[in-house]
């Protein structure tokens, strides 16, 4: 049972354009990172009941940030964890590919059979770290995974340099999703950075502090 109002009519809420696949993409994650955390602590027990506001609508302001991509545009979700903000951003662009990367070799486990059971077939899975990721992408993705300074360290050889890229608004880079006071970060990355506040997209008291960050790489 949804608790907390939390239910996947959020998602639906604030894209009213996706199709009944995707619907029931999103609608199946409950019941898989249900039975998965229970097995293993991918999301924290106290925060089991918000699945779809933190952590997919979350993941998704990644998507309220690009908006339309070209077909074959691909992402690196550096640090997936369980899958996120990756799996959902594979549903909501099933035309992009997306490849998940984690260090914890059981987490990439979950994400693969949740993006399994829900027949995502746009996603491939990596067990390590970045320094082990010979690929390029158009973007690199990320949420509460480093400092920002650290992450585009570790995310500058995975992007794709002109003309490579697909060609999209904005330019391959760096999005990831932070939330609290980030002059620190912002001072300490000697590149430029451009910050969004995440309740430009989405109106829940959660978003108030969350931001998504994107550094042109």
């Amino acid at each position: 049972m949804d608790t907390n109002n939390d239910n996947v009519e959020i998602i639906f809420k604030y894209f009213p354009q996706l199709t009944e696949h995707q619907r029931e993409q999103y609608a199946q994650l409950r019941a898989e990172y249900t039975e998965w955390n229970e097995k293993i602590n991918v999301i924290s027990r106290a925060d089991s009941g918000n699945l779809y506001v933190r952590h997919v609508l979350h993941s998704l302001a990644i998507a309220g940030f690009l908006g339309p991509l070209n077909a074959g545009t691909s992402m690196l979700d550096l640090g997936c964890g369980g899958g996120f903000p990756g799996i959902p951003l594979a549903i909501f662009y099933p035309e992009c590919h997306f490849h998940l990367i984690d260090r914890i070799g059981k987490k990439v486990k979950v994400a693969q059979a949740v993006s399994q059971a829900i027949g995502l077939v746009n996603v491939t899975f990596q067990h390590g770290d970045s320094g082990e990721c010979h690929q390029r992408f158009d973007y690199v993705v990320s949420r509460a995974v480093m400092p920002l300074d650290e992450l585009v360290k570790a995310s500058r050889h995975c992007i794709k340099a002109a003309p490579h890229c697909a060609g999209n608004a904005i330019p391959p880079g760096l999005v990831c999703l932070k939330g609290g006071d980030l002059k620190g970060e912002f001072a300490r990355t000697p590149v430029k950075v451009e910050a969004e506040d995440i309740s430009l997209f989405f109106a829940e008291p959660f978003f108030e502090t969350k931001k998504v960050v994107y550094v042109p790489l």
